[in-house]
């Protein structure tokens, strides 16, 4: 279909990004076509040595976490919003300079405006919105923030009769779509995600196997790998330190307990946001459960879910994003297409 003019004027000289900004994870997706995905990790050299080994003033991703042990680090969003408390304001740096690290990989001209659409929690609050909107004011010319499963449902056009569940690592968002801008009322938010299961499966490791020792990134990473929550799985058998030696753990029942603990908090939100929807349409938005976010790859989530969804709500079907990773800066990146131009402008 040949551009209009007017679409032609409206994104003449303007690069428009979809933000997906995890507590796990930041992805991009950009109008000039980049997608791009960062581990939501920061790190600042912590004295002149660690400066001089390392050539750089501040480390983001994969390599902060392999160059933890010479960095102050930070992971500054916890619950998909950006941490308060004692190091606010070093946690807000550290966001600031996390988005300003996933639009450089964007590759942004010089001579471009930058309008920005940023994923945020469904619930996340009033303040919450504004420190991630301050952030990103510090790099990109118009920002919006909008919530994380309704620009996953939008990116798919699928605005009606839907209810979007997206998995990150600090939250689970859960949004029902019924062809207008959700509400408050059409939103929860839980923190029974990501990090939770990684919680999970070290305490369920540390009592079965006291003398194993990990980290909690290690355990991540065997979360990552080795996911699953059906009944029959291949045996998770992995090597963990004991007084320096590898020794092999048998840790299949232990990953699929973590892995499950998840879905029960997840069927009493579709619970609750079925049950105080419309009664005439409750039965479509139950048959129409849309399930996006890293957390969606975990393997027979989607069969568990309508397991325990029949068992509670009588039936239901869920199905699963394409793209986990860049469903919600796709979708975000395609309500920055469709904002009016003059509503950018207001924006700046």
């Amino acid at each position: 279909m040949p551009t209009s003019n007017t679409e032609t004027k409206k994104d003449a000289g303007v690069l428009y990004l979809g933000i997906d900004l995890g507590t796990s994870r930041t992805s991009v997706s950009a109008s000039n076509g980049v997608r791009e995905t960062v581990s939501s990790y920061v790190g600042y050299p912590k004295d002149v040595v660690a400066r001089k080994l390392l050539q750089k003033d501040v480390l983001f991703g994969d390599e902060a976490l392999e160059k933890r042990l010479s960095l102050d680090s930070y992971r500054p969003l916890a619950h998909g919003v950006i941490k308060s408390g004692v190091d606010s304001e070093k946690n807000l740096k550290a966001a600031a300079d996390l988005i300003g690290e996933i639009i450089r990989r964007a590759r942004p001209r010089k001579d471009e405006l930058v309008y920005a659409v940023i994923g945020a929690p469904a619930q996340a609050q009033i303040h919450s919105k504004k420190a991630i909107h301050d952030a990103a004011r510090q790099h990109v010319d118009s920002v919006m923030i909008c919530s994380e499963p309704f620009s996953v449902a939008y990116g798919l056009d699928m605005l009606d009769d839907t209810l979007v569940i997206d998995i990150g690592a600090g939250t689970t968002d859960l949004c029902r779509m019924h062809g207008t801008m959700p509400e408050d009322a059409d939103q929860l938010t839980n923190t029974f995600a990501g990090d939770h299961v990684d919680e999970t499966l070290s305490k369920l490791i540390r009592e079965k196997h006291p003398e194993a020792q990990f980290t909690v990134q290690m355990i991540k990473q065997i979360k990552e790998k080795h996911s699953n929550v059906a009944d029959s799985m291949l045996p998770v058998v992995v090597n963990l330190p004991v007084k320096g030696k590898p020794t092999p753990f048998d840790i299949t029942n232990e990953v699929r307990t973590a892995c499950r603990s998840i879905v029960p908090p997840m069927v009493d939100a579709i619970a609750e946001l079925i049950g105080t929807f419309d009664p005439e349409f409750q039965d479509r938005l139950k048959n129409r459960v849309l399930l996006g976010g890293g957390g969606s790859m975990i393997k027979g989530l989607d069969v568990e879910l309508e397991r325990q969804m029949h068992e509670k709500l009588g039936g239901g079907k869920v199905l699963k994003v394409e793209e986990p990773i860049y469903g919600g800066s796709n979708g975000a990146l395609k309500i920055a297409h469709d904002m009016p131009a003059e509503y950018w402008e207001k924006l700046r």
